[in-house]
């Protein structure tokens, strides 16, 4: 089964001058129960469907499925998620042999940033970039099936 192994961090300085590419994404949760969130998303013109298990103890690991899927169908699944979308900027940042996913997120939950960094094992060295913060893996808060049910400006 695929896995997904990932590391997030709050961002505490400068990274869109070292950013090489960015997009806009706007996602919904069909499902955003605890253990398994199946999730609507719409990045830079292309519709994705992605269905996630439960995480680890650690927060690190869990299973991720993803397919990409017809712009129009994924529009129309937007329309059935449940309340609460996710709309952010995601800037991509080399650090080391590794790339920094950040996000930057608007509406409820803007004012937040934070960075994520995929590995191929939970032990993976990876070279930290100066604008990285505090570790939140596995802080439920930061997910953001948790997000949209619970902005970051309402905490």
């Amino acid at each position: 089964m695929p896995q997904e192994i990932e590391r997030k961090f709050l961002v505490t300085g400068e990274y869109k001058s070292q950013a090489y590419a960015q997009s806009r994404i706007v996602q919904g949760y069909i499902s955003s129960a605890r253990g398994r969130t199946v999730r609507v998303r719409i990045r830079d013109g292309r519709g994705f469907l992605t269905i996630k298990g439960a995480s680890n103890e650690s927060g690190t690991s869990r299973y991720e499925w993803e397919k990409e899927i017809p712009l129009d169908e994924a529009r129309e699944l937007l329309k059935l998620c449940e309340p609460g979308i996710i709309d952010k900027t995601r800037y991509l940042v080399r650090s080391g042999q590794h790339t920094f996913e950040v996000d930057e997120f608007y509406g409820e939950n803007e004012g937040l940033t934070v960075a994520e960094v995929e590995l191929f094992s939970e032990d993976e060295p990876f070279v930290k970039p100066a604008f990285v913060g505090r570790e939140v893996t596995g802080d439920a808060r930061y997910y953001n099936s948790q997000l949209m049910k619970h902005p970051f400006t309402t905490w």
